[in-house]
């Protein structure tokens, strides 16, 4: 599995947003991971469909859309039109899990489910031919900057087994505290979807130090 960093805006000044999209833009990052959070699912609030929109005219990065979101159903369609390419939402919802992967799959795009810390890693066994990517949590989903969660580790080195047991080709992420230090770790564990946020808006530049970052990452 190539290895793909994914930079979260989630970290930077949304009042500097166009300039923050543009220099991911011009970075090695693949893809570029949208954190949404309704302040329900989760104790903050970030964005929806309509910055997505407004933000997709600069870049033809990978959108990679988390959703930490309840009523997933009522707003997929929204997401879909925004521009997404990827749509990860919670295991944790109280939703039909496998009718959201199905829709967000009959309409082109890739399907993720993501797993909360305290969340089992098994609860995601059921979906497994349904979705394209895994994404383990390494924080509590809600605030951006928080520590790394080295026992989520584990969770990877399972989601992994079980992804080759079962012969597919499935995109392992991780989000939360990825840093020059971390990432490495995750990797090593079996992930191939890095998210880094905090860890890049502290570094001088952004489009070095995403550079910097995936060179780093490609190189374990």
């Amino acid at each position: 599995m190539s290895i793909i960093l994914a930079p979260s805006i989630l970290g930077g000044p949304f009042s500097n947003m166009e300039k923050i999209i543009k220099d991911f833009d011009q970075s090695d990052a693949n893809y570029i991971h949208l954190d949404v959070m309704d302040g329900d699912f989760v104790p903050n609030l970030t964005f929806g469909p309509k910055f997505i929109s407004d933000i997709r005219k600069y870049t033809n990065k990978t959108f990679d859309v988390h959703l930490m979101i309840n009523r997933v159903d009522k707003f997929l369609q929204d997401y879909i039109d925004a521009g997404s390419d990827i749509i990860t939402f919670h295991i944790e919802i109280d939703e039909d899990i496998e009718r959201n992967l199905q829709y967000i799959k009959s309409k082109g795009l890739k399907s993720g489910l993501a797993i909360k810390p305290n969340t089992d890693w098994n609860t995601i066994t059921p979906f497994i031919d349904l979705i394209d990517q895994a994404l383990v949590m390494t924080v509590e989903p809600g605030f951006g900057g928080q520590s790394f969660m080295n026992n989520q580790l584990l969770k990877v080195k399972e989601i992994k087994k079980l992804s080759q047991d079962n012969n597919l080709a499935l995109d392992i992420g991780v989000d939360g505290g990825v840093d020059n230090i971390t990432g490495p770790l995750c990797i090593n564990a079996g992930a191939n979807i890095l998210i880094a946020g905090s860890y890049l808006f502290k570094q001088e530049n952004l489009i070095d130090a995403t550079n910097e970052l995936n060179k780093n990452f490609h190189n374990v």
